[in-house]
């Protein structure tokens, strides 16, 4: 008997054409020719601010001048600074009709461009083509930008609540419900899975807490583009460039490799929902020695579900599913996979979401044994990692080895032991932090 993931998951298929016609939905969106950053990328034609303004994507936005800008921040008041980055400054604004005819009075969030910081024009330009064109519930908007003499400025949507991390991790931050995690992974999730499955993938690259903004109903919004990547194109695997990001967030491959692929986001993600779960930070030196990585340190509990009460957030107080918190955890596993193989698509991680979010409010669900749940699917079947892990109980074996297993035994081509020699082409990451730190 063959296991599939649609007869050990009923419960995910019980809203089959729901989820089918979700999904058309989402490829609709993406499917319009999209603009990608090699089509800006030549330097014998380099845009212009007019240039801009007159493209495809300038028609999609607001071209502010500097001047209005000052205004509505208010001079760029030190009582609107919301935080700053590898990018710069970000002030709070509000703008109405009475700036543009039609504009919808809004607050806003302004960026600039510190032009002695990490981050450059290739970023400013970056957030620009990606969130110019793309539009998504789960995607922060991008209302419109300023390019003006040295000035480069980016005017977002203002949300509320700030970023996960402020909210995890903020001194004077209230414990997030249960509920309320679940809601907030699924949304980050589902924008992840809106890069991922157009008709040009977009790697989005810096997936982490602070990058992640709240709106006042927890609806969770992707932010800060400046590192996002277009997917490999025709036959290529991978996209090779150069190792940037977060250090505790960017998968293991990357690192070791710069091969970039939607995996690599799949990993962060997997990070990401640690945190959520545990209420603790990626990395944080203050630990003791072991613990100073939280994926080292706590994965090897996450697929035993007796062990999962040693990872939850202790802020919680037990008020959380324990069948739902041992899928989340599983879930989370298997997104931090050491190889890439192995690990979920966003759309499958979305799938199972969906579920816990659906149960979240129940003290005890109905979702299926965990162990088995996750490992069904070919997409989540284990494999034997480093240091001798051992294979999921419930993984389906064929003339007694698995397809996993061959994949790490065999003399297979791609990510293995074997790229760890170039680990040398390791340099400094960096990266935008928190919109709204203060708020």
């Amino acid at each position: 008997m063959v296991l599939t993931w649609k007869s050990m998951i009923p419960c995910c298929y019980k809203v089959d054409d729901e989820l089918v016609r979700s999904k058309k939905n989402v490829k609709k969106q993406s499917s319009f020719q999209r603009l990608t950053l090699l089509d800006f990328d030549d330097p014998s034609s380099p845009l212009s601010a007019d240039g801009l303004s007159n493209s495809f994507i300038g028609s999609n936005l607001i071209n502010f001048t500097f001047t209005e800008l000052r205004e509505v921040t208010h001079h760029f008041s030190s009582a609107n600074f919301l935080g700053e980055g590898g990018f710069g400054p970000v002030y709070k604004g509000f703008v109405d009709d009475k700036l543009r005819p039609g504009l919808k009075p809004q607050v806003v969030a302004v960026k600039v461009l510190d032009t002695d910081g990490l981050q450059g024009h290739k970023e400013w330009l970056t957030e620009i083509i990606f969130l110019g064109q793309l539009r998504h519930p789960h995607l922060v908007k991008l209302i419109g930008y300023c390019w003006e003499d040295n000035n480069r400025l980016l005017v977002y949507e203002f949300l509320p609540r700030g970023s996960l991390e402020n909210q995890l991790f903020g001194k004077f931050s209230i414990t997030l419900s249960w509920s309320t995690r679940m809601k907030i992974a699924l949304g980050a999730a589902k924008g992840l899975a809106f890069l991922h499955e157009g008709e040009k993938p977009v790697i989005y690259r810096d997936f982490k807490a602070s990058n992640i903004l709240i709106n006042s109903d927890y609806t969770a919004k992707l932010s800060d583009f400046g590192l996002a990547k277009d997917g490999p194109a025709g036959d290529d695997t991978h996209v090779s460039t150069r190792i940037m990001g977060t250090h505790g967030y960017a998968a293991p491959e990357y690192i070791m490799t710069g091969h970039l692929t939607t995996m690599s986001d799949v990993y962060s993600f997997g990070v990401v929902l640690l945190e959520m779960l545990t209420g603790k930070r990626s990395l944080d030196k203050k630990r003791r020695e072991g613990e100073t990585n939280l994926v080292e340190w706590l994965r090897p509990y996450l697929r035993d579900p007796k062990k999962i009460a040693r990872v939850m957030d202790r802020r919680l107080e037990g008020e959380y599913p324990i069948k739902g918190a041992q899928t989340a955890a599983l879930v989370a596993y298997k997104c931090l996979s050491h190889y890439p193989k192995p690990r979920p698509t966003m759309d499958d991680v979305v799938k199972i979401l969906e579920t816990l979010q659906e149960e979240s409010n129940n003290t005890d669900t109905a979702i299926s044994d965990p162990m088995i749940t996750m490992t069904s699917n070919s997409d989540f079947s284990s494999e034997s990692e480093k240091n001798g892990e051992k294979e999921d109980a419930a993984t389906p074996e064929r003339n007694g080895r698995s397809r996993k297993e061959k994949y790490l035994n065999g003399k297979n081509q791609g990510y293995g032991w074997r790229q760890r020699i170039n680990r040398q082409r390791m340099v400094a990451s960096y990266s935008d932090t928190a919109l709204y730190r203060r708020h």
